[in-house]
């Protein structure tokens, strides 16, 4: 399971031009679920990725995490974040989830990340979505659970 943060000042998400999701300071969580993937890698990824530490502190440093800073999270599936790139010049899905197994632990993470006291909004599972984000840093991390 892959999750690429972005700290962002504010995110949207639009579906068929309405807007579905909105969050202002927080993180933008693109989540890609692999096949191997499972409700335990789900739960680890979720507590790191509230757990991690990119917002500055008052030194200016990384030290805060979204929980601390009051930040808010929005969740996105992304389908792509799974692909195979290694060879070639087309992606290969074959490592993506089953879109059963991929909505259950995308479903799963949100609630995680829900236990952790924080404003979670989400994109709509296997929609045509438009993201809006206005990344803040620009600071972009990627994040990954499972088996490897």
């Amino acid at each position: 399971m892959k999750a690429l943060l972005q700290r962002v000042s504010s995110a949207a998400v639009r579906v068929n031009g309405e807007e579905i999701s909105r969050i202002n300071s927080g993180l933008l969580v693109l989540l890609g679920v692999e096949q191997q993937d499972s409700e335990l890698a789900a739960a680890v990824l979720a507590d790191k990725v509230c757990k991690y530490r990119l917002f500055a502190d008052e030194a200016g440093k990384m030290n805060l995490n979204v929980q601390q800073v009051k930040g808010q999270l929005l969740v996105v599936s992304q389908f792509t974040l799974a692909a195979d790139t290694d060879s070639g010049l087309r992606p290969s899905f074959t490592p993506a989830a089953a879109p059963e197994l991929a909505q259950r632990l995308y479903q799963h993470f949100i609630h995680r990340c829900q236990e952790h006291h924080l404003e979670v909004a989400s994109g709509r599972f296997a929609a045509d979505m438009q993201v809006e984000l206005v990344n803040d840093g620009p600071v972009t991390f990627l994040l990954q659970a499972g088996a490897r």
